[in-house]
């Protein structure tokens, strides 16, 4: 054994251990089953460290909430960029999401499974407005999109959202049911996702609405 001793951690370097180590405990544990000595036990730290850096349980855990919905919102906004059509833009974007997903099966169980939960409600529903309007943005953005003259700029933002809303609650979905069917290919969710999302987006941005 070296007798060398560890490097001490710089702040940053100290709350991302925390963070790592309660990723893992809430993904095994839920948030209720976690307690801050569990992760602390898991970081090889005192629970008084957690306190130094963290309030309390519910801030430790709405920070991890907005670590992983940043790298997810930095995957899509970056992929979603580089398709040269509405279609591919839509599909680079949900690939990236699902990679996401895939490279980190457990970050997202931890975000997702107590998502009814009162006291992280608060945080996924942030995440959740904050995807929406990505993704509206995005569609908004897209030059193949047909604009439709009889509808008022506040008419069509409104359809926007009600659209990013479909395809993240869709998309959020898919990845919830891919965590337990884990044998599937993602190439075969993704493509779940563009025939449920892109086959009826196109066909509204050609006109087509229901008929009452």
């Amino acid at each position: 054994m070296s007798d060398r001793p560890r490097r001490r951690l710089s702040a940053a370097e100290r709350r991302d251990e925390l963070l790592d180590a309660a990723s893992e405990v809430f993904a095994r544990s839920g948030y209720h089953g976690a307690s801050l000595d569990e992760i602390a036990s898991a970081a090889g730290v005192s629970k008084a460290l957690i306190y130094e850096h963290f309030a309390s349980k519910r801030e430790l855990h709405a920070e991890l909430v907005e670590r992983h919905a940043s790298e997810i919102f930095r995957r899509l906004q970056a992929n979603a960029e580089t398709g040269a059509t509405g279609e591919e833009r839509l599909r680079g974007g949900v690939d990236a999401f699902l990679s996401f997903v895939e490279q980190h099966r457990e970050a997202w169980r931890a975000l997702f499974r107590d998502a009814a939960d009162p006291e992280v409600a608060e945080a996924i529903a942030g995440v959740r407005t904050q995807a929406i309007g990505v993704v509206a943005t995005l569609m908004a953005a897209d030059p193949d999109r047909h604009e439709n003259p009889h509808i008022t700029p506040e008419q069509r933002a409104l359809f926007l959202e009600a659209q990013a809303s479909l395809l993240t609650g869709a998309t959020q979905a898919i990845a919830n049911w891919w965590y337990e069917h884990q044998d599937v290919p993602r190439t075969w969710a993704v493509d779940r996702v563009m025939e449920f999302c892109w086959l009826g987006l196109e066909r509204v941005s050609e006109g087509e609405v229901v008929r009452r």
